[in-house]
């Protein structure tokens, strides 16, 4: 196993020190990240063999392309597993299986187990180590030229959106005969010192919580080392509490929220308390097929309506951008609505959908307050098509075609980033 240097990277704006800036090419980001001017059309048609068709598949528009969308769980869940452990057993199964000589992934730090520490894993058993949920930015592509160097050939990597989006972008000039790719979802990262804060409002003995998840039916989820388990409707979360600059501005206006160039992505959103895998192409499904006999596989569900709640935050979206105080809920309605959510909102794929218009709305407006000269570069046409039909138009000047030569990283102060609604 092999770990970078973790060494604090180059400044950028809008970075989530995916790993390229501290490469041998540093100047590599202003063609590779995903916030300067990405080309998801382009970039979808290399990795899947054509972009997303959003007119004769709708939920294309909303998840990229695919070629099934299943409900799973692993019929033994493995210990220590944020879910049941679909991710790490495929990876497990590519070594063991020699698919793949190398694995880039996650796992937690020696002195933290929240801080993810990138980790090039050569042996399936090493897998385990990459169970869970890590909460921070890990700079997981600074290992391909390691990998490289260690004469590997064919290499997969488990990693969130502005990983991925990057390693498909210089994926033509790194020299693997081939990557694979499992792609998680992800949204709202923070640092690992703000994570360690949130915990602190959570509980008054945080060093105890050993599992945090934000499930399906809105509510989180917490487990503590003694065996506890506890649950926290999403209202009743101390979110007023956090500091404006809990989340960066990377992560209010990320735009692939489904980690659309994965060849697999393995999420919860629309599982309905399972896994949800999306297969997108012919690699994604023999990375599925490696675990024949040992996955239980049903079609996802869809109930409820999107429209209300993705209405209610944009307004409440809007009052946040523009620095206005959020509107709150009476405490005494909280639990009334905490109760009807998970019964009444939306379910399974509609959550889906329901959040990926929330992020897609945020986008626009975080970036119409903060960089509106960033719009016309970072949003691509299916992000508009989600928030049509809410209304959110391209302004003049927000919707233009790619440049041929996208603008350099800007060096500018990090941004401060964004208050949750409630």
């Amino acid at each position: 196993m092999l770990t970078p240097d973790m060494t604090p990277a180059p400044h950028r704006a809008l970075c989530t020190d995916c790993g390229v800036s501290r490469s041998s090419d540093p100047k590599r980001c202003g063609r590779a990240c995903q916030f300067i001017a990405p080309d998801y059309p382009g970039l979808e048609k290399a990795v899947h063999g054509r972009p997303r068709d959003g007119a004769f598949k709708p939920d294309e528009v909303f998840f990229g392309v695919h070629r099934s969308m299943v409900r799973a769980r692993l019929a033994e869940p493995r210990p220590g597993a944020q879910w049941t452990g679909i991710a790490t057993r495929i990876g497990e199964a590519m070594l063991a299986s020699d698919m793949v000589d190398a694995v880039l992934a996650v796992a937690p730090d020696a002195d933290d187990r929240w801080k993810p520490v990138p980790m090039l894993v050569t042996r399936p058993e090493d897998m385990a180590r990459c169970r869970g949920m890590r909460m921070g930015f890990a700079p997981l592509l600074s290992l391909l030229e390691p990998a490289a160097a260690a004469g590997h050939k064919r290499i997969a990597v488990i990693g969130i959106p502005c990983q991925i989006y990057a390693l498909r972008a210089l994926e033509a000039e790194l020299g693997f005969e081939a990557i694979y790719v499992v792609g998680t979802p992800c949204s709202d990262n923070t640092t690992t010192e703000n994570f360690h804060a949130f915990l602190a409002r959570l509980d008054p003995e945080p060093d105890k919580i050993c599992y945090l998840e934000f499930r399906a039916d809105y509510r989180v989820e917490l487990r503590y080392d003694d065996g506890r388990v506890r649950t926290i409707p999403f209202l009743k979360l101390p979110i007023s509490d956090l500091p404006a600059d809990f989340f960066p501005l990377t992560c209010r206006t990320c735009v692939d929220y489904t980690n659309a160039l994965s060849d697999i992505t393995v999420g919860y959103m629309g599982g309905e308390g399972d896994q949800w895998l999306i297969v997108r192409n012919e690699r994604g499904a023999a990375m599925l097929d490696l675990l024949e006999g040992e996955i239980e596989l049903e079609a996802p569900g869809s109930k409820g309506r999107r429209e209300s709640p993705v209405t209610g935050f944009m307004a409440n979206t809007e009052r946040a951008a523009g620095g206005l105080p959020l509107r709150r809920m009476p405490d005494f309605m909280r639990g009334i609505v905490a109760w009807l959510q998970p019964r009444t909102g939306p379910r399974g794929l509609e959550f889906a959908r329901a959040r990926l218009e929330m992020k897609a709305i945020e986008t626009v407006l975080h970036l119409r307050r903060r960089r509106p000269a960033a719009i016309k570069h970072m949003v691509p046409d299916h992000v508009w098509t989600l928030v049509e039909r809410y209304g959110l138009r391209p302004q003049e000047g927000e919707r233009g075609s790619m440049p041929a030569n996208p603008p350099e990283p800007q060096s500018d102060a990090p941004v401060s980033p964004r208050q949750l609604t409630e």
